[in-house]
């Protein structure tokens, strides 16, 4: 809903200290503030010559209502911060009789000053209903004690409303820019802190992944050796167990570096990782398309869809064909594992037991806003067939 120009005050960074002037040095703060001073006191000397003649009563007098006018210039800066309208009319107010005691000093210029001053502070900082008042009697009474061309009067009178409602224009733009600036600050803390939640839910991933798969096939085989030594069993059924478990323990190893050197940026290329995986594993690769670098995370899935899918052949299709598919299209990467039916007896515990879980794959790709699909390859057809799409 627009708020009522006439009543409505200007917004709080328009009149915040932040937006009326930026950052600045030392240097240069004490600078603007010897010009300001230098240019009161440039006045004061004007209107105290303005009239030789004037006894010491009157320059005290002059001296004081120019006191009592830079005190409550000061309380209305500070009173229309917190949006006192009370305090605020009450400054203009006080400002106002400071310029009629100047006149009747003689220190016209002084008062003159002071009218204009509030037409100016008037029209920038208060609602126009208020400020409008203001404005005509500060002006109205510069108008009625400068005499001379009335023609320039009334100029000079409209050129200092209009330069006052630009100034409040103009405050309420810097304003709109200090609310951008906080919006656009707060924004970025909200990308910073979301980047850094995503980053760790990566990492958990990846230790999870990595670190609890292994150790939960480890403790299997470590077990099973735990039960033949108290059962009795030969020497060489407990070490097979042993062994196993070192098998492991050492594929844990590797991954732990593998996911540390992903996490780092430093993966090697995913068509060579494959590669040396499914050469290990005696089966078929093939790459269709250009190979490129692929995203960190989008590289790391597809390896890892590409182990579990081998692993599950080792477990459950011992001795099947194997063929690997790696396909690079427009804005997209496409793995296919591929395998025929069993071919040798199913073990009764794997070797490897550095599985994932292709659920865990699946919520993984979803994540990357890709898909995983697992099943048998047709009606007529043998096997097993893994798919994963991810954009890349």
């Amino acid at each position: 809903m627009t708020k009522d120009v006439w009543t409505a005050w200007p917004s709080w960074e328009a009149l915040a200290r932040e937006s009326r002037k930026p950052v600045q040095s030392r240097a240069r703060t004490v600078s603007t503030r010897g010009v300001r001073l230098f240019l009161g006191l440039l006045l004061l000397w004007g209107s105290i010559h303005e009239h030789p003649e004037a006894g010491v009563l009157a320059i005290l007098g002059g001296l004081l209502a120019a006191l009592v006018g830079v005190l409550a210039v000061r309380g209305f800066f500070r009173t229309t911060r917190r949006r006192e309208l009370l305090g605020a009319t009450g400054a203009l107010f006080t400002l106002l009789a400071c310029g009629y005691l100047s006149l009747l000093l003689s220190w016209s210029t002084l008062a003159f000053v002071m009218w204009c001053g509030i037409a100016v502070i008037g029209l920038e900082r208060l609602p126009l209903i208020w400020g409008v008042p203001f404005a005509v009697g500060g002006l109205g009474s510069y108008a009625l004690f400068v005499g001379g061309n009335w023609l320039a009067t009334s100029a000079t009178c409209a050129g200092l409303a209009l330069a006052g409602y630009v100034l409040r224009l103009d405050a309420e733009a810097r304003g709109g820019a200090q609310r951008l600036l906080v919006q656009e600050r707060a924004a970025s803390a909200a990308r910073t802190e979301s980047a850094a939640l995503t980053e760790r839910a990566r990492i958990a991933r990846e230790i999870h992944d990595v670190l609890a798969h292994s150790l939960s096939a480890q403790l299997v085989h470590l077990e099973a050796a735990r039960l033949q030594i108290e059962q009795g069993a030969d020497r060489a059924t407990i070490l097979e167990r042993v062994v196993a478990a070192r098998g492991m323990a050492k594929e844990g190893l590797a991954e732990t570096r593998q996911a540390l050197s992903a996490l780092r940026g430093e993966m090697a290329p995913v068509a060579e990782v494959l590669r040396d995986l499914v050469h290990a594993e005696g089966a078929r690769f093939e790459i269709h398309g250009d190979p490129r670098p692929l995203p960190a995370e989008a590289g790391q899935t597809v390896r890892r869809v590409a182990q579990e899918a081998l692993t599950n052949v080792r477990k459950h299709a011992p001795g099947a064909e194997v063929t690997v598919r790696l396909s690079y299209q427009s804005g997209v990467c496409e793995l296919e594992v591929r395998n025929g039916p069993a071919r040798g007896a199913r073990p009764e515990l794997a070797e490897s037991g550095a599985g994932y879980g292709l659920q865990g794959m699946r919520e993984r790709a979803e994540l990357l806003g890709g898909a995983l699909t697992a099943g048998p390859p047709g009606e007529d057809e043998k096997g097993f067939v893994v798919r994963l799409r991810v954009p890349a």
